[in-house]
């Protein structure tokens, strides 16, 4: 298959068994997972990400949106408040003020 006709998650696949620990291109395939459906892949992702790259603050929320959108409350709730602690550590203000607005939500 020409790279013209390859789907943007199959590129970031590519770039990924290349390079491995590259958290920006398993961040970009776990989005394209969870937006296509394939949400036990997106999980895979999200938790790899979290594993072996916990200041990558971006993964927090959408994670958290994901499960929380899946019924699975509980663990949105205990990936927010690891990413508040996370944006908050990288001085990112603005990620944790949207997580902690999910985390309002979540808990009423």
């Amino acid at each position: 298959m020409t790279d013209q006709k390859k789907t943007r998650r199959q590129k970031l696949e590519e770039f990924l068994a290349a390079n491995p620990n590259d958290a920006f291109s398993r961040y970009g395939i776990a989005l394209d997972c969870y937006h296509e459906g394939d949400l036990s892949s997106a999980d895979a992702h999200f938790g790899t990400l979290l594993r072996n790259h916990a200041d990558y603050v971006p993964t927090y929320l959408m994670y958290a949106q994901m499960l929380s959108q899946n019924d699975r409350r509980e663990e949105a709730k205990s990936v927010l408040a690891r990413g508040i602690k996370a944006a908050a550590q990288a001085g990112n203000q603005h990620a944790r003020s949207e997580m902690e607005n999910l985390l309002s939500e979540l808990n009423s």
